[in-house]
């Protein structure tokens, strides 16, 4: 990571927050579409964070969760991460799908398959937004996803981002359904040298 990256001024950290914020109000919506349920947002947290230390920000390394991951190609390349509770990943199945789950339950095939394509209805929501409001052009790939320790997944994840450094900028929502099934977080994780692309985009330098 670029010593700029560690060295945000406050305008910047506010430029990524609001940018943050529009991408995730529009992915908040299309969740509350497609389960028919009102999702409540909290405002965007920015930090630049070893990745190492992620998965304490979803209840540390052993939390048991579902992640979906997807890299972001375009002018300003990245990666998007959606991880949620096992128990919120059986809660949006069984209200995608119309099928009871057991607690102590797997998740099939077509359930995975479900999730995954929220990932994707996700993702796709935040980056359009990103795309309106910077006028770039920013595309999801094919999503992947795991259930599995958070560690695990992010172990993974760092294995893919490693060539950038080990440090990130991560702009974090949480998202929280009227009756609490779904708590979920959604990570931007820009590129090296894309969030500088992304800030004079919006003419923040």
């Amino acid at each position: 990571m670029s010593d700029s990256m560690l060295n945000l001024s406050a305008m910047q950290l506010d430029a990524i927050r609001e940018i943050g914020n529009v991408g995730a109000g529009n992915s908040a919506t299309a969740l509350s579409q497609l389960i028919n349920k009102k999702i409540d947002m909290d405002v965007p947290s920015v930090s630049v964070v070893p990745l190492a230390d992620v998965p304490d920000l979803v209840g540390g390394p052993d939390t048991m969760v579902a992640g979906i991951f997807l890299r972001v190609y375009g002018k300003a390349p990245g990666s998007v991460l959606f991880l949620m509770p096992r128990e919120s990943a059986f809660y949006l199945v069984e209200h995608l799908l119309g099928e009871q789950k057991s607690a102590d339950g797997e998740l099939t095939e077509m359930d995975q398959s479900a999730l995954m394509e929220i990932g994707n209805i996700l993702a796709g929501a935040y980056l359009n937004a990103l795309s309106y409001y910077t006028k770039l052009t920013l595309l999801p790939s094919i999503p992947a996803m795991a259930v599995d320790m958070a560690g695990a997944i992010l172990n993974v994840v760092i294995v893919q981002l490693g060539q950038m450094g080990d440090h990130a900028l991560v702009i974090e929502t949480q998202f929280l359904s009227e009756d609490d099934g779904i708590n979920g977080h959604f990570f931007l994780i820009p590129d090296s040298g894309s969030l500088q692309i992304i800030l004079n985009a919006v003419g923040v330098k």
